[in-house]
């Protein structure tokens, strides 16, 4: 019995340590747990928000591969020759009318590429032996395509080299004289961006059509939609056209009844708009593929008198400050992956009315071009 108890005396106290043991451990564990749980708590709206930007990023560049193949190589070379049109169209609500238009900018140069950024200069081939005023003609146009939105920028400055394309002045007055005439009286400045969002960014490619760092195997489309701003200035030396109708026509001022509606020193406005549009991409043959786009905007145009009160609410809103643009596209291009041709195209329209006149601006470029890409990815 004595060797029986000193064996259940000894038991007994290897049960408490194991006892003392175990609580501390398990302690231990649950106030590890306990701060893990806490510290996961703390980081949970970064780790979510780390995760948002990922998932964006990765809807950067992940595509179908059914319909997209991306690019193969990091650099590309490429000439390219870049014809630029405007026209601005002047009208009166009694019909009176006047379009005033330069000649295409015709430029030529070569561009270096390096994945989806383009930078080149470009000569002005149709200025060349004109005046210095001419070459201080500004002109900015910046177009970005990924896969999930595009963005334009542009900035143009017109120079003096303008002709009056036509003249409407009524029916008892022959304007034909007038037509493309050189007048040197417009000055025109437009500046501003549209941001558009791509829907089918998996399946539809834009940089397939216009900036070919990829390219699209199976044919399709999407809706468009984005946001915009635009400010344009325009104005117009009414007393040089005058004498300058006088001379060509043989009329005075006076029988020629110029409708004083459409003479304004000035017209300054700005822009903000909301568009929306569909794209399509057809791949028609074999490393072939036509683009055609159209979005039409709806944008509210206020100038600068417009804006001067003490304070502005939505019932100044005016209805009739709101005009439908446009924005066009088309592009054709030959792609096998190492070598690349084709032509694009960009348009804008924009239309500005008053109760006295209305104005109607078009600008935009057809561009040529012949590329190679090297520089193959590992």
């Amino acid at each position: 019995m004595a060797v029986a108890g000193e064996v259940e005396e000894v038991d007994s106290s290897k049960f408490l340590e194991k006892t003392h043991e175990l609580f501390n451990s398990t302690m231990f564990k649950r106030h590890s747990t306990d701060s893990v749980t806490r510290a996961r708590h703390e980081k949970t709206f970064f780790h979510r928000l780390g995760e948002g930007f990922t998932r964006v990023f990765r809807d950067f560049t992940q595509v179908d591969s059914d319909y997209i193949e991306p690019q193969k190589y990091d650099f590309s070379a490429m000439l390219q020759n870049t014809n630029t049109y405007e026209m601005y169209r002047i009208s009166s609500n009694t019909g009176h009318a006047i379009s005033f238009a330069p000649e295409p900018s015709i430029r030529i140069g070569p561009y270096f590429g390096w994945r989806w950024i383009f930078l080149g200069y470009t000569l002005d081939l149709s200025h060349i032996s004109s005046s210095s005023s001419d070459k201080n003609k500004m002109e900015y146009t910046i177009s970005l395509y990924s896969n999930l939105f595009g963005v334009d920028l542009f900035w143009r400055e017109t120079g003096n080299n303008y002709k009056i394309r036509n003249m409407n002045l009524g029916e008892d007055v022959d304007t034909s004289p007038m037509e493309n005439v050189p007048f040197d009286g417009v000055r025109s400045t437009i500046k501003g961006f549209n941001v558009y969002y791509i829907f089918n960014h998996h399946r539809f490619s834009y940089p397939a059509a216009y900036s070919q760092s990829t390219r699209q195997k199976r044919s399709a489309g999407s809706v468009l939609m984005g946001v915009g701003y635009t400010r344009q200035s325009l104005s117009v030396d009414w007393g040089k056209l005058e004498r300058l109708a006088e001379d060509r026509l043989g009329k005075t001022a006076d029988e020629l009844h110029l409708d004083s509606s459409l003479i304004f020193s000035r017209v300054h406005y700005s822009d903000l708009s909301a568009s929306a549009g569909y794209s399509y991409n057809w791949v028609f043959s074999r490393h072939w593929l036509l683009n055609v786009s159209l979005s039409l905007a709806l944008g509210y145009k206020y100038s600068e008198q417009d804006f001067k009160k003490e304070r502005f609410t939505i019932h100044d809103i005016e209805l009739g400050n709101f005009n439908l643009d446009g924005i066009g596209r088309l592009g054709l291009i030959y792609n096998n992956d190492k070598w690349y041709a084709g032509m694009s195209s960009i348009f804008h329209t924009y239309n500005y009315k008053k109760d006295q006149f209305s104005t109607n601006t078009m600008f935009g470029s057809v561009n040529f071009y012949v590329g190679f890409n090297f520089g193959k990815k590992k």
